[in-house]
């Protein structure tokens, strides 16, 4: 008899890697995620895994098992919700991944007053600029900004009217003045968000329906986003942010909007593996946010130039 448990850990063991992984994530020994994974295969009577002293892989046989074992688990926790009702699948544990800037500064209110109204939940929140694997990381969903190339997720939109803005200090602006136009960013300290081992120092933009590159430089990048924020509003230079990031220091006055006219899109999205994933908690969760983020993105409008 095939239990439960030892096809979760198996799903896990899969998706993250290792059993050391896994069992980190459920509490347990790697010893006996190993059990678990071993006693399953004695049922099924085949390998998983093809296992070596330094690597863990499906094998053949458990790569096509695969898909299979993550169906049953999906259709146990639809029947699971489905018995006990709408309120009661508004518990569990949730796991997100999501940006540093907007996790730190507005998503935890957020996820605080979510969690006031369903108070059952149990949180795992991951706040980071890399992007999360959703196949292979502990992440349920993920709240990503920019648009999704990749056709093997599920996304629904939280801000679509999301844009990037160039904001200053208004003492780097008394410092430096204002620059005269988008060229003219060449000339200034620019603050630059590092992805990787690329800084990101090409500021596109839509200007009179084109796009213009310009190609910045500054002596001051790191690879969170919430520290360019910080040295922003400190006065170090001009950086190029997403509006749901710096609303709040514009409108306290703590920053200053540059050609807000021509920010470059940039919309919110919320992410997952698989349509199965879109739970009663998530779908909530998604329904809230969208409110709280549409508002925030809409904030933009008065500071735009009349048409």
């Amino acid at each position: 008899m095939i239990r439960f448990e030892d096809l979760t850990l198996f799903v896990r063991t899969a998706a993250l890697g290792s059993f050391s992984a896994a069992a980190r994530e459920t509490g347990l020994t790697p010893g006996q995620v190993s059990a678990a994974v071993a006693r399953l295969e004695r049922e099924l009577d085949l390998r998983l895994f093809a296992r070596t002293t330094r690597s863990l892989r499906l094998s053949g046989e458990g790569e096509r098992y695969l898909p299979y074992a993550q169906t049953v688990l999906a259709t146990l926790r639809e029947g699971e919700e489905a018995l006990h009702g709408a309120e009661a699948a508004l518990q569990g544990r949730l796991q997100i991944a999501a940006p540093s800037d907007l996790g730190r500064h507005a998503l935890l209110g957020w996820l605080a007053e979510f969690r006031r109204l369903h108070p059952r939940l149990d949180w795992r929140l991951h706040l980071s600029d890399q992007v999360a694997d959703l196949f292979r990381d502990p992440v349920d969903v993920a709240i990503r900004l920019g648009r999704l190339d990749d056709a093997d997720y599920i996304a629904l939109p939280l801000a679509t009217g999301n844009r990037r803005v160039l904001v200053a200090a208004p003492d780097y602006l008394a410092r430096r003045g204002m620059p005269a136009s988008l060229e003219a960013l060449r000339e200034h300290d620019c603050l630059l968000y590092q992805l990787g081992r690329r800084a990101h120092d090409r500021w596109a933009f839509q200007v009179e329906g084109r796009r213009q590159v310009v190609t910045v430089r500054g002596t001051l990048v790191c690879d969170d986003a919430e520290v360019v924020r910080r040295w922003t509003v400190a006065g170090e230079g001009i950086t190029y942010k997403s509006w749901l990031d710096v609303s709040d220091d514009v409108e306290a006055g703590r920053l200053v909007l540059l050609f807000p006219q021509y920010g470059e899109t940039l919309p919110l999205q919320l992410a997952c593996p698989h349509r199965k994933q879109f739970s009663p908690v998530v779908r909530e969760l998604h329904r809230f946010l969208a409110e709280r983020c549409a508002a925030r993105a809409a904030r933009l409008l008065p500071h735009l130039p009349s048409p």
